[in-house]
């Protein structure tokens, strides 16, 4: 066969006077193998190859910092260690990876550099290569100082590692659900319940009120309870080689006070070997569904206290038995599957502050008295920062988008926090059986809410918070489904 790789960019819409923010900012970037497609006939499809590895990334120099909140969080140690987990698929005409590190978020220019190394060493194309961040609060920046040469290390030679380790496979996708540890954390208040957002206004919904049912109405949005794997095994001896999963939960925290950790994430991938009664060589990767609305608080439930990390215990627990669960009910793994991956570059208008939020940050900012600063909205002063800081910055943003065919399985990997139901709606409407959505993957470009999201408020669709257009959620989906339908077509 012909491999033919193509570049094209053009506008994606031409409403632009209906639509003038849209059809002003959006472009596309298409990166594809076109062979990858299935265009492959059955009497041509190669018997599957599969390979995995797991490398240590935990920090070796303290103390480090733990971002994710609004101060610093410094860890003087590991309580569990980080890792960069990958597997390698290769159908004899197309390769491709699959990394899932334990980071908070891997910044574009680390993991464009990590995906330039990998390539150099064992020669699948950067843009066939899917990293994605588990979205541990407890791990540091893949830009520190001390850290990043120990990530982009990790991250190839995880890479190399499982590509060396090729061996016939077959694989299989399913899920199951496990709905009681998800938790829609935007909420509706009861009257006069609701503070006042750090522009001094209103939403007309809140991000994580509390459990108190004097105050809570009721949750703003969906949750998406399934844990849903692609099972790989060894296609001689039937023993399991790789599993990944994938949940739409944040981090469950609650670790160990100033100790880095992998969280849920981590703790899955330790249990699952023993679950399936796995060799040393078997690798789990839990990955971050669309979870930037939810978290593991049980709202208008009074969970008892956990001691550190208890918690994270049980939620790993629980997720590696749905995905046992899920698993047990693929009713046989194949080896003669086709493999597709499309990668494209879409532009995204910045969001930009108006003229009168600009000279409001700028008096927030103005106010030294102590006295006068805590009369203020909470985090007032961070998000006028905030603020200036995206009317100073670029008017648009390039962000990258994948879609993987992995026989009946579609991936999807997604730079954002995306919220729950832009994901459900992806599972809904994708041309394949099953589909996984991975969050925080190739790049992390902050929150993602949906269009009608936006209209209530909230943490999540703050100015500084989300940065993106606010349909970004619309055109970033309409464009998923369309790289599965390239990967469908027959």
């Amino acid at each position: 066969m012909n491999l033919q790789r193509t570049r094209v960019t053009w506008n994606l819409f031409s409403d632009s006077v209906s639509n003038p923010v849209r059809g002003a900012c959006c472009a596309v970037t298409l990166l594809a193998a076109l062979a990858c497609g299935s265009t492959v006939r059955a009497e041509e499809v190669r018997p599957l190859r599969a390979g995995a590895a797991a490398v240590d990334i935990t920090p070796q120099e303290f103390p480090v910092n733990m971002p994710g909140g609004f101060s610093a969080n410094p860890a003087d140690g590991a309580h569990d260690p980080l890792h960069a987990r990958a597997l390698v698929l290769d159908d004899g005409t197309t390769s491709l990876a699959i990394v899932v590190v334990d980071n908070l978020g891997v910044a574009r220019d680390v993991a464009d550099e990590a995906k330039t190394l990998a390539s150099q060493r064992c020669g699948i194309a950067p843009d066939r290569i899917l990293l994605a961040s588990t979205h541990s609060h407890s791990a540091p920046s893949s830009n520190a100082a001390s850290y990043r040469k120990i990530l982009l290390n990790g991250v190839v030679e995880s890479i190399a590692r499982a590509h060396a380790a090729l061996r016939p496979a077959a694989v299989g996708a399913a899920a199951h659900p496990l709905p009681e540890e998800v938790f829609n954390r935007r909420w509706y208040l009861k009257p006069g319940k609701m503070p006042l957002n750090p522009f001094g206004k209103m939403d007309q919904v809140k991000m994580n009120p509390g459990t108190s049912p004097d105050v809570l109405d009721r949750p703003a949005g969906p949750t998406d309870p399934d844990v849903t794997i692609l099972s790989v095994e060894d296609a001689k001896s039937g023993n399991p080689l790789a599993l990944l999963a994938n949940y739409s939960l944040h981090y469950v925290g609650g670790t160990p006070k100033g100790k880095v950790s992998a969280d849920y994430f981590g703790e899955f991938a330790r249990l699952m070997p023993s679950r399936l009664e796995a060799g040393e060589d078997f690798v789990a990767l839990m990955s971050n569904g669309t979870s930037g609305d939810i978290n593991n608080i049980p709202f208008l439930v009074d969970r008892p206290r956990r001691e550190p990390f208890e918690q994270i215990r049980i939620v790993a627990q629980k997720a590696v038995d749905a995905a046992y669960q899920a698993r047990a009910g693929i009713h046989s793994h194949r080896s003669d599957v086709r493999l597709g991956m499309v990668q494209r570059e879409v532009t995204l208008c910045m969001r930009r502050p108006t003229a009168e939020q600009i000279e409001s940050a700028k008096a927030v900012l103005a106010v030294k008295d102590e006295a006068e600063k805590e009369k203020l909205p909470r985090l007032a002063d961070a998000y006028a920062r905030r603020t200036l800081s995206l009317a100073e910055g670029p008017e648009s943003v390039s962000v990258p988008l994948q879609a993987l065919r992995i026989g009946d399985l579609a991936v999807c990997a997604i730079p954002f926090e995306a919220f729950a139901e832009i994901g459900l709606d992806l599972k809904r409407r994708s041309p394949l059986p099953r589909t996984m959505v991975i969050g925080i993957a190739n790049a992390g470009y902050g929150y993602l809410p949906t269009p009608e999201q936006h209209k209530l408020g909230g943490y999540e669709t703050w100015l500084g918070t989300n940065r993106v257009q606010e349909d970004a959620s619309v055109i970033l989906t309409d464009q998923l489904l369309e790289m599965l339908k390239v990967l469908d077509t027959r």
